[in-house]
């Protein structure tokens, strides 16, 4: 039997009415109806950012529901916004790691698209050799100019979705392009009927939007978007970006600092669907990964990363970071092979020459790996007690041990039977050893004689050949 609500609509005034939701099953204040705000001059909204101070955090506290989607992905820009802020990458390079970003995707293609550049001779080099992969996941998309030329290259290189800037806080439409709101909103939905026309699916980036007018620019204009997508048949996307890096996810924040009210509003207010919205942040405040499991939680399907964090200034939210999220959230990597950070980290560092900050999360050199005695005498007993899970089983990279003043008999232990085939029962030397008592002996000469870096693995070998040559046989390889 139908719930006799289901049908339940009533209006109060021309811009509001309350009706059943059946998402919530109850009667709802339908969202009010938001129109664009012209001004003359720009809102620069000093009394968070007067530039000359910290910019501030304000509260309303107003709360907006958790929603997670029934589906949410991860989406690259490594090939994009990561590349241009380090170094050029080859195509052979692009393409390697492409091969890589579908292997860690796995085979529902959890890393669902990945965007190029498309102007130069090697973009469209590596654009080529992706392409020819024939792989479902990532999905190629571009990033362009809004210009009819340039939606023309897209079309005839057979790609189905691009990138579209449109630039929406008042610091960029007035004091970059010289614009109004009204002009730029203007400007803006034209380029992208001019995509819409010729079958392309925009994907607007919305630059700045922690410090644009949500209510006064944002959401009428993505209203608007939304209008032209359902007429065209092609649902138009928006990429939330945090740009300067401003979002927060303290519940109660106002807007436009506020991620959880950004998404929320753009879902609620714009009508815009979880898979229509995409968060994209970086990272010159330390949020950049909290901020993009918010928009995750708070309606958003899609996080935009980029592999190792790389990208302008402060860089980009680290793809691994999110892969290791999703696991988090969903309680399943659901078929995501998260070996493959470990392949990346080495490629980037090995074969590119990129090198990686050695305590960064999951990827540095040294993020599981203690130097204090009584870390490693707790790593001796049970790993789980300090290492952050199974890194060996899910990395593929054991938790390990550098040795330096601090390590005591424990840490050289660990780092023996670390050595002895990654503690086989068979092989297992305690810490009250005479090998471990000798090479700790050796240890402590070197810093008593003033060394101040860590003992490398070829001292260690030595100071072990040297008190036992047959378990250095064993330990050496």
């Amino acid at each position: 039997m139908q719930n006799e609500n289901a049908v339940f609509s009533h209006s109060i005034n021309s811009n509001v009415k309350v009706e059943f939701s059946p998402a919530t099953n109850l009667i709802e204040q339908s969202s009010y109806h938001y129109s664009l705000q012209e001004r003359e001059t720009p809102n620069l909204q000093r009394y968070l950012f007067d530039y000359e101070s910290v910019p501030k955090v304000s509260f309303n506290h107003r709360y907006v529901p958790v929603q997670m989607p029934e589906e949410i992905w991860i989406t690259d820009t490594t090939f994009r916004d990561g590349q241009q802020a380090t170094f050029p990458f080859t195509p052979a390079q692009i393409e390697h790691l492409f091969k890589l970003l579908h292997k860690l995707g796995g085979p529902k293609g959890l890393i669902r698209q990945s965007e190029f550049f498309v102007y130069s001779e090697k973009d469209r080099d590596a654009l080529a050799r992706c392409m020819a992969l024939g792989y479902k996941f990532p999905e190629i998309t571009t990033w362009i100019r809004a210009s009819q030329k340039d939606f023309e290259l897209v079309k005839s290189l057979g790609i189905k979705e691009t990138g579209i800037l449109v630039s929406c806080s008042d610091y960029h439409i007035y004091n970059k392009m010289g614009l109004t709101r009204k002009s730029a909103m203007d400007k803006y939905l034209g380029v992208v009927k001019s995509a819409l026309d010729i079958g392309i699916r925009p994907r607007c980036h919305f630059e700045d939007i922690t410090r644009a007018d949500f209510y006064g620019f944002v959401v009428p204009f993505a209203e608007a978007l939304k209008k032209l997508g359902d007429e065209a048949g092609i649902p138009v996307k928006i990429r939330a970006c945090d740009t300067m890096g401003y979002g927060v996810n303290y519940q109660g924040a106002a807007m436009p600092r506020s991620v959880q009210g950004i998404i929320y509003g753009l879902s609620h207010y714009a009508g815009l669907a979880p898979s229509q919205l995409e968060w994209h942040g970086h990272n010159d405040f330390y949020k950049v990964v909290t901020n993009a499991a918010t928009a995750w939680l708070y309606g958003a399907s899609s996080v935009n990363c980029a592999l190792l964090g790389i990208g302008e200034r402060t860089g980009n939210c680290p793809l691994e970071a999110m892969a290791i999220e999703y696991a988090s959230l969903r309680g399943t990597t659901d078929g995501m092979d998260l070996s493959v950070i470990t392949e990346i980290a080495e490629y980037f560092e090995h074969e590119m020459g990129y090198e990686i900050p050695p305590r960064t999360p999951f990827v540095g050199s040294q993020f599981n790996v203690t130097r204090a005695g009584i870390h490693a005498d707790g790593l001796m007993k049970d790993e789980e007690i300090y290492n952050i899970f199974n890194t060996g089983k899910i990395l593929n990279r054991p938790a390990r041990v550098a040795i330096d003043p601090h390590s005591g008999l424990a840490g050289i232990a660990l780092w023996l039977n670390n050595r002895l085939a990654d503690n086989r029962v068979d092989l297992w030397i305690e810490k009250t050893s005479p090998i471990v008592a000798g090479i700790k002996a050796k240890v402590d000469a070197e810093y008593e004689r003033g060394r101040t870096t860590c003992m490398s693995d070829t001292e260690l070998l030595a100071f072990l050949k040297a008190e036992d040559e047959s378990v250095w046989e064993k330990a050496k390889d």
